[in-house]
């Protein structure tokens, strides 16, 4: 059975917009992925967490460094066929006043993580989706900052260039989806809908499945 890990944050937890819950598998990009797969060869994993970054610490929350859980995950979850990772939304937030460059550093660590556990593994790097131009506003989420959304609308070409110098797969997640115009952060139905159908895409040419 070939085994599929998904890294990322809420936008891979599948949060709904302006609570606390969560998208059922039905409507969750990762859940889409699992029903789209023949059952019996493939398993995904969702591996989401709210506030997850690539390497920095939430002195509001534990467990959000990405770099430092990771290992274990790859550990407990072997063998795994393919990581999908998404994840650099929360390192835009204002407290770690990071620019792109820095973000992409952290996502680099994850790749040498990934690459030292499971060496023969495959990797699908996806760039989050660009933040709202006004998600910084106190009805939204004032962790972000007008520098935030222009960081976040930087990411897609530091993640391309990064994943063509290691040579793995690469998406870009705003190419599809845009924020929920509830919080202008999070995907909605429709997001979710059009960004599993380009993870879909990917996964099947990854493992050659005719679609």
């Amino acid at each position: 059975m070939k085994r599929i890990l998904c890294y990322g944050d809420s936008n891979t937890w599948g949060l709904i917009a302006g609570t606390n819950e969560r998208y059922g598998p039905g409507i969750r990009w990762t859940g889409r992925l699992q029903t789209a797969l023949p059952r019996e060869e493939f398993q995904v994993i969702e591996e989401g967490l709210c506030g997850r970054t690539t390497v920095f610490e939430d002195i509001s929350r534990t467990g959000r460094n990405g770099a430092a859980l990771l290992p274990v995950i790859l550990e407990a979850q072997y063998p795994l066929d393919l990581v999908i990772l998404m994840l650099g939304t929360n390192d835009c937030k204002t407290i770690y006043n990071v620019e792109p460059e820095i973000i992409c550093d952290g996502i680099r660590l994850l790749l040498e993580e990934i690459r030292q556990a499971s060496p023969k593994c495959r990797i699908l790097l996806i760039s989050p989706i660009e933040l709202g131009e006004e998600v910084w506003r106190e009805e939204y989420d004032p962790e972000f900052g007008r520098k935030s959304v222009a960081v976040s609308k930087e990411l897609k070409t530091s993640y391309k260039q990064l994943a063509e110098r290691w040579k793995i797969d690469f998406l870009a997640a705003s190419d599809f989806a845009d924020p929920s115009p509830v919080d202008m952060e999070h995907l909605d139905e429709t997001g979710h809908k059009r960004l599993s159908k380009a993870v879909i895409d990917s996964v099947f040419r990854i493992f050659g499945i005719n679609n």
